[in-house]
């Protein structure tokens, strides 16, 4: 097994539902810390960062759904 079969398989778990829920509450831990350390200064740039980067990973990216959409928002 090479690299590029492990990256497609990384890529696969991504793409699936479970990968999907884990990518968003990473996002959404990551967003929170970064929101939590800024006070809430940028909590809106924050969550555009985190919205971009949830369209870059996981099945929504790859389908074009919504960003953020099925996301708790909830701290």
């Amino acid at each position: 097994m090479g690299f590029g079969d492990l990256a497609n398989k990384a890529k696969d778990a991504l793409n699936s539902d479970r990968g999907e829920k884990i990518s968003d509450q990473g996002l959404d831990k990551v967003a929170a810390a970064a929101d939590k350390l800024t006070g809430g200064k940028y909590t809106e740039q924050i969550q555009k960062g985190r919205d971009a980067a949830d369209e870059k990973i996981g099945n929504r990216g790859a389908e074009g759904g919504e960003p953020g959409a099925g996301r708790d928002d909830r701290r």
